[in-house]
């Protein structure tokens, strides 16, 4: 299994783009060191709990519904279904204490937040911080509201794209007010406009090479990054 077939399980879409965030947390964190207790929240097939499985580390994979059946032929393929426990949890119900060293996400705030239940969204965080240790990470990847040409491009073409609830930047770094401090960056201009996952890639090199260098950041449509308590 070569590394670009095991990015492509752990992004799944649009994967030039969403990969930046992997490498953003590997160059900002020490996940080597010792065996963590972690949580992917919205996981659907589990690509957050493949990448943190292969790093040794123990994986609860949850989504609203138990993800099991779609999340463990993938996290089976890869050979760290043994670190990985499966859960229906909701972001605004974790229901743990100082518990986590790591949480991670990856695009699940539109949903939370579907018809502008923004109050679900900042619940969903208060429900990260409590769960996470003292000292714990949030690893976070998210769609933000974007450029007014991504706002219509959701409304036009995508079925959900009327209900979710996009953040913005500065709305985002509300959400995180409460850590102790949070890194971030983003990208993302044409590689959500590829219709395969080949043009997606083309697209998204160039993102990466050269628009996400020169474009605004709020024009761009990720977020990712780090948050600690």
């Amino acid at each position: 299994m070569n590394q670009k077939e095991l990015v492509k399980d752990i992004i799944q879409w649009d994967v030039k783009n969403w990969s930046a965030a992997l490498t953003f947390w590997e160059q900002h964190l020490d996940l080597n060191s010792r065996q963590l207790r972690c949580l992917e929240l919205g996981s659907r097939q589990g690509g957050l709990s493949l990448w943190l499985g292969k790093l040794g580390h123990y994986v609860i994979c949850s989504d609203i519904e138990n993800p099991r059946d779609l999340a463990f032929p993938v996290h089976q393929k890869h050979g760290v279904e043994g670190l990985i426990e499966y859960k229906a949890l909701k972001a605004e119900d974790i229901g743990y204490e100082n518990h986590f060293d790591i949480i991670a996400f990856k695009s699940i705030l539109g949903v939370v937040g579907i018809r502008n239940q923004n109050d679900k969204q900042e619940k969903a965080f208060e429900e990260i911080y409590k769960a996470l240790k003292p000292g714990g990470k949030l690893l976070f990847a998210e769609n933000l509201k974007g450029s007014h040409f991504h706002q219509y491009l959701r409304k036009k073409f995508v079925r959900w794209g009327k209900k979710w609830n996009y953040p913005t930047i500065p709305e985002f770094k509300g959400f995180l007010q409460r850590f102790s401090s949070f890194q971030y960056g983003t990208g993302g201009i044409l590689g959500v406009l590829g219709k395969s996952e080949q043009q997606r890639n083309f697209l998204g090199t160039i993102d990466r090479a050269l628009l996400n260098k020169v474009i605004p950041e709020n024009h761009q449509y990720i977020i990712y990054g780090i948050a600690e308590k």
